[in-house]
């Protein structure tokens, strides 16, 4: 027993002092010269160039994500210009005794104030105070304020005068990830710089030179999931990459990182898109179920379909083909796999993923959202080319074979025969037979009548269906005649009302020549039998002309007058705009109508 509690004494402490020695990636491998800072040349180049030529300003601004090298930029700054030996390519010499300093940490002519805990008024005093002293070894005393922006307003006010007119051995570095947020008299006393994200590739080669110099074996593909996961951080990429190492015991593989960060494999995505071309939705169905089941959300998979169809779009172009951020294994798979697929299928796909994915939160059954994208993802390789255009038809073709007519004949679902309205002839009846139950009249698909049509309703459209489906099953049928009544006297008012219904009741593909028509008023002539409409220009003119016979058609019914035309005339200049206002139209009703009079004085009915 005490062989066994020394041995863990022992234990313990060594891995004490294992833990006492380790230091994490990112800043065991913080970049300490110009030259070693990542993703960022544009601006190391600009800050050397500008300390060789001894151009220096008296404050500069930092800004840009995190973990993008702001801090550690403002600090190799600071070591640079106070170098005694510098370099000749811009570097300090590392080896004076200003860089030892700085590299021991126990510099004086760096300062650093974390604006987020130190944001008060108080602070920034104590900070101008240190101003006023003088550098003791070297040139300048640099202060970098991280997070600059979470400053009080008065602390930037007693800051501003300060900032503006410095001493001269004094430089500031204001460095923050929110820009917007400072006042403009702060950006205009300052050298703006600004860090861009970091790309996939910059970060899959700093991580694998950091994994030779742990002695750690990784795979490509593992370490490209680790530069998507930090989003363009470096920092964010080392962290995760400390992780994956501690879960994968010095050797990443690819299925160990996905594990490790949960992340969806790619393969899903691969394998779906093959379900896809072959329609087979049963497979999709299943699939999209093993990836519920491991944990995955339904958004986080269909924002993912959607990037996989850009990238087997971008990879059917060897000019776009350097778009996917991937390893060069998974680009070769895009490759292969963007030869199968059609650009039709491309935008038609991506489109449905995209709009499930804008559907998706307001949705209240979410899986079934997720399935009915399959399915018609599904569906769109069998697709006839009805439909045409970047936009998916919206109408789901059924997923198992119906069977009509015989049983096993594979007989089509037959089409519904539509026919003018017939009037049944009764059979000669023998002498003696028993009179038999007359047979109910097969019903008959019929057109919507014009008056009572719902909005969006083409009567163009309807009209057309419907004779050429009386064309294919009755072509010697004679139409029915046209229902008559006794013509009724038509008054200006009831013109106008009818005259707007018509315009209000015109489907979707025709709203501007609805708009156009709300805003003419057709005028009575003599006699009753023909009405005015005066156009504005010959385009509107001939599309009256050619919705005439619809119009006439209308009004006829609405107004019970057959003997209505319809005439158009451009607008000369002697022609004058009349439009009643609704108080002036209602008053004109009320003369024409007693029953809408009583209605008005009954019930003391104003015009709202």
């Amino acid at each position: 027993m005490n062989v066994l509690s020394d041995f863990c004494s022992i234990f313990a402490k060594t891995n004490y002092k294992n833990m006492e020695n380790y230091i994490v990636s990112a800043r065991k491998y913080r970049p300490m010269t110009f030259d070693t800072v990542v993703g960022q040349g544009a601006l190391t180049t600009t800050l050397k160039n500008a300390i060789g030529s001894g151009r220096l300003a008296h404050a500069y601004l930092f800004c840009g994500p995190r973990g993008v090298g702001k801090t550690t930029c403002a600090r190799i700054f600071a070591k640079t210009i106070n170098c005694l030996n510098p370099q000749t390519n811009g570097e300090a010499c590392g080896e004076c005794e200003s860089c030892a300093a700085f590299n021991e940490g126990r510099s004086y002519n760096i300062h650093e104030l974390d604006a987020a805990s130190n944001n008060s008024v108080e602070d920034i005093r104590q900070l101008i105070e240190q101003v006023r002293i003088p550098p003791q070894i070297g040139k300048y005393k640099v202060f970098i304020i991280d997070e600059v922006h979470m400053l009080s307003q008065a602390a930037f006010n007693a800051f501003l005068k300060t900032l503006e007119e410095p001493p001269h051995h004094a430089i500031f570095i204001l460095a923050t990830t929110e820009k917007h947020k400072l006042l403009p008299t702060i950006l205009s006393r300052c050298q703006i710089y600004d860090f861009n994200r970091m790309s996939v590739d910059n970060i899959v080669r700093h991580l694998k030179h950091v994994a030779e110099k742990e002695g750690i074996t990784a795979e490509d593909a593992a370490l490209n999931v680790i530069a998507q996961k930090a989003d363009g951080g470096m920092r964010d990429a080392l962290s995760i990459f400390d992780q994956v190492a501690s879960f994968c015991g010095g050797n990443i593989t690819y299925q160990q990182t996905i594990e490790n960060l949960n992340v969806l494999d790619y393969d899903y995505y691969f394998k779906l898109t093959d379900y896809f071309l072959e329609g087979k939705i049963t497979e999709c169905m299943l699939t999209f179920n093993e990836i519920l089941s491991k944990g995955f959300e339904g958004q986080h998979f269909i924002t993912g379909l959607a990037s996989h169809f850009r990238n087997l779009l971008v990879s059917r172009d060897a000019q776009t083909v350097g778009l996917i951020e991937a390893s060069e294994e998974v680009r070769n798979k895009y490759k292969e796999q963007a030869q199968k697929c059609t650009p039709k299928f491309l935008y038609r796909a991506m489109k449905l993923a995209n709009d499930c994915d804008l559907n998706y939160k307001q949705s209240q059954n979410k899986r079934l959202l997720v399935e009915l994208t399959l399915i018609e993802t599904a569906q769109l390789s069998s697709d006839d080319g009805a439909s045409s255009g970047l936009c998916p038809t919206k109408i789901l073709k059924p997923i198992f074979a119906r069977l009509r007519g015989g049983a096993g004949n594979g007989s089509q679902t037959p089409q519904v025969a539509a026919s003018a309205p017939t009037t049944a002839q009764p059979a000669p009846r023998q002498a003696g037979a028993t009179p038999t139950t007359a047979q109910p009249p097969r019903p008959t698909v019929q057109a919507p009548s014009s008056a009572y049509r719902p909005k969006g309703f083409s009567i163009r459209r309807a009209s057309t269906a419907i004779t050429e489906q009386q064309q294919a099953s009755q072509p010697t049928e004679t139409p029915t005649p046209t229902a008559t009544f006794v013509d009724q006297e038509v008054h200006q008012v009831d013109l106008i009302v009818a005259w707007r219904e018509f315009a209000k009741n015109l489907p979707q593909e025709d709203t501007a020549m609805s708009r156009q028509m709300d805003n003419m008023e057709p005028v009575l002539q003599e006699g009753g039998k023909e009405f005015l409409v005066i156009v504005d220009n010959p385009s509107i003119q001939n599309e009256l002309k050619k919705m005439q016979p619809r119009i006439e058609g209308y009004l006829h019914q609405r107004l019970q007058n057959n003997a209505l035309k319809m005439q158009t005339r451009m607008r000369e200049v002697t022609d004058k705009r009349r439009t009643f206002s609704r108080m002036e139209q209602l008053n004109m009703m009320l003369e024409q109508s007693e029953a809408l009079r009583k209605l008005k004085e009954e019930f003391e009915l104003e015009l709202a």
